[in-house]
């Protein structure tokens, strides 16, 4: 990967559905091999996909929650069968593996705070080998969705 590389992935970071001949201009290649590059780019993973940012309140999820989640067990059947289940809620929109106080941190949505304590009791807190839930529910965010 080199500048160029860096430039496409910059531009396309912040205007993902920039036409090529644009994208071209402003990394200063001609279309062509600007095309190629991304093409490289996403055949070798390095462009996973491309998406909308949607606003959360306009589809019913303007409650957002960073749960984090302690296992009882480490063992990797406990650990597998907790990833299998979290990845199925879709309420959850990303789940880290993380070190310190918790195994786990989740970035929820939902409607509202009822919305949260139905998830919590009903769904989170029954995932296998769930010990314990810290929740913190965002007042404001700050920054912005992308680079």
């Amino acid at each position: 990967m080199d500048e160029l590389d860096r430039s496409i992935l910059a531009a396309l970071e912040k205007h993902g559905r920039i036409s090529n001949a644009e994208l071209a201009d402003r990394v200063g290649l001609s279309p062509s091999p600007c095309l190629r590059r991304v093409r490289r780019l996403e055949e070798t993973g390095v462009i996973r996909g491309y998406r909308a940012l949607i606003d959360p309140a306009a589809v019913g999820r303007s409650l957002r929650v960073f749960a984090g989640v302690r296992l009882v067990r480490h063992a990797r059947p406990d650990v597998v069968a907790f990833e299998r289940a979290v990845v199925r809620l879709p309420e959850v929109l990303f789940s880290h593996h993380v070190t310190g106080n918790f195994d786990y941190l989740l970035h929820v949505e939902v409607a509202d705070l009822s919305a949260y304590e139905d998830f919590h009791a009903n769904k989170l807190a029954g995932l296998p080998g769930v010990a314990a839930v810290t929740s913190y529910v965002t007042m404001k965010t700050i920054s912005a969705d992308t680079a």
